[in-house]
């Protein structure tokens, strides 16, 4: 099992390394299958979250894996899966956004809200003030607590403003907006991340199997001419590479998968 999936990551490296010489759709497609896996993944995490069909997510999740394909620069040191997710996940995000609020209210409190608005502008005229929730449970022949929940969940689909302030200092106060991540401070943190990991990997080749991988697959060289430059023969080259492979593969993979029982 673990020899197929090595086999598979190599192969998948290498159709990434072509695709970025040589685009094709029929490229294209054989990653996007390769990958399949981690959008199903994704999209089952997603889906536990909403109420939108996995399969909607699925197939939107298969245009984040696309553009993610189309822009993944192999040189740059860094893991597809890594890069892929968040284009992914955006892709499923965005959907979302556009189908409205990912916060879903029950239809029942989602219609006493409505009801609620009629009565409370009767109760407002009749009483000359803003009714109390007794009150307005009373209306709605509902419990003071289910009012409450039904008056909560409606503030909470609200969007919240990013100038909103949520922590107040004592010289200054802290809104929203800066209490959230830097994404794309983020990406590029795992994508170093990632990078170095790589580069350790190839750190532990030895000497003309990294040389073959590093003028392959990040100079764009063919396997020729770097048989001509090392002083071998392409098969020989080609032997290097997938051997060389398979070794970062394995070094990469967590330590409790490399440890024998």
């Amino acid at each position: 099992m673990a020899t197929e999936t090595s086999t598979i990551r190599s192969r998948g490296i290498e159709l990434l390394m072509e695709y970025k010489q040589s685009p094709s759709v029929r490229l294209r497609n054989r990653l996007v299958q390769l990958n399949a896996g981690l959008v199903r993944k994704i999209a089952h995490r997603v889906s536990h979250q909403c109420s939108e069909p996995y399969e909607d997510l699925e197939q939107i999740g298969y245009i984040g894996l696309i553009r993610a394909i189309e822009r993944f620069d192999p040189s740059q040191g860094c893991a597809f899966s890594s890069f892929a997710v968040p284009y992914i996940r955006g892709e499923m995000l965005h959907f979302l956004r556009d189908r409205g609020t990912t916060v879903k209210i029950p239809r029942r409190w989602q219609d006493l809200q409505k009801e609620s608005q009629k009565l409370q502008m009767d109760l407002m005229r009749t009483l000359g003030r803003s009714p109390s929730d007794s009150e307005m449970a009373d209306a709605l022949n509902v419990s003071v607590k289910e009012w409450r929940e039904v008056k909560m969940a409606h503030k909470n689909r609200l969007p919240l403003s990013l100038d909103a302030t949520v922590c107040q200092q004592v010289d200054s106060s802290i809104t929203l907006g800066e209490t959230l991540p830097d994404t794309h401070y983020l990406l590029m943190q795992a994508l170093e991340e990632d990078r170095q990991q790589i580069q350790r990997a190839l750190n532990r080749l030895e000497v003309k199997t990294r040389t073959a991988i590093e003028f392959v697959f990040f100079k764009g060289l063919s396997r020729k001419e770097v048989a001509e430059k090392i002083g071998v023969s392409p098969m020989t080259v080609t032997r290097r590479i997938q051997r060389g492979i398979d070794e970062m593969i394995a070094f990469l993979q967590p330590q409790e998968l490399r440890t024998d029982p």
